[in-house]
């Protein structure tokens, strides 16, 4: 059996394993949520479950940044900006030099655009959109978090995972997942708002259901496991991605309906 997990990512640089929570489930129920990992501890299980077990896992960060990026800093593919990354990526969240913003003093600049076209599609979910990779600091930023996730994918691909659409997709697969798409409009930040929907997601049961609602990383991990669980078929057939755009910038995987509280 194909083993589902979700994973709510953090790119806090001490500490992350207190927010970073992975969610398993299967057939539409949740079976495991838990945090406790550092992201290096993420990438060690996720590579030895794979050895015995066939898996497909959502990581909620950006896989690429917009090609205009890869163009300007000489990197052809994905998998060398993901290596670039490794080396000098902390000394980009260190800087905080245009592309990047978001810290003290660091307004929003120019470019030729902020967002991949996988981000600029997405339709707004109760007003909200993806935030730009771009942004490193302030509310809602998921730039750290990318940029701490790329040497990630890096050695998953090297351990034999696909990194779809990188590459052909086949078991065991990653997928980038935007959380927003399978939790609906939900004001995730009001613990009863979480709980509220919670309780009407009937694949998530007690004791699960406490567990998830205590806080927004949780909650995000537990809903979108159940939604890519859900949606297996799917994620096991999605396509070869030739399109020479979204096989450099990625693209968030969209599951064919929006929000889990009526399936």
């Amino acid at each position: 059996m194909t083993r589902v997990l979700a994973i709510d990512w953090s790119g806090r640089r001490t500490g992350a394993e207190k927010h970073i929570w992975i969610a398993e489930a299967t057939a539409g129920e949740l079976v495991r949520l838990e945090p406790g990992r550092t992201r290096e501890q993420v990438q060690d299980h996720l590579v030895a479950l794979a050895r015995d077990e066939e898996l497909v896992v959502g990581l909620d960060f950006s896989f690429s940044l917009p090609e205009w990026f890869l163009d300007a800093r000489g990197h052809r593919t994905a998998p060398e900006l993901w290596d670039a990354a490794a080396s000098a990526g902390e000394d980009w969240l260190r800087a905080c030099e245009p592309p990047f913003w978001g810290r003290r003093g660091r307004p929003r600049p120019e470019l030729p655009a902020h967002f991949r076209r996988t981000e600029a599609g997405l339709a707004a979910v109760g007003g909200v959109r993806p935030k730009s990779t771009f942004q490193i600091g302030g509310a809602g930023s998921v730039g750290s978090g990318s940029v701490r996730g790329f040497p990630v994918l890096a050695a998953l691909q090297r351990a034999g995972f696909s990194v779809w659409p990188f590459d052909p997709p086949r078991l065991p697969l990653v997928v980038e997942i935007y959380p927003r798409l399978m939790t609906g409009p939900v004001v995730k930040s009001d613990p009863e708002a979480r709980r509220a929907h919670l309780d009407a997601v009937a694949g998530i049961s007690p004791p699960w259901r406490d567990l998830a609602a205590a806080s927004e990383d949780a909650y995000d991990a537990a809903v979108s496991a159940v939604a890519m669980s859900l949606h297996l078929d799917d994620l096991l057939a999605l396509p070869l991605v030739e399109d020479p755009v979204s096989c450099r910038e990625g693209c968030v995987w969209q599951p064919p309906r929006a929000g889990i509280t009526r399936w």
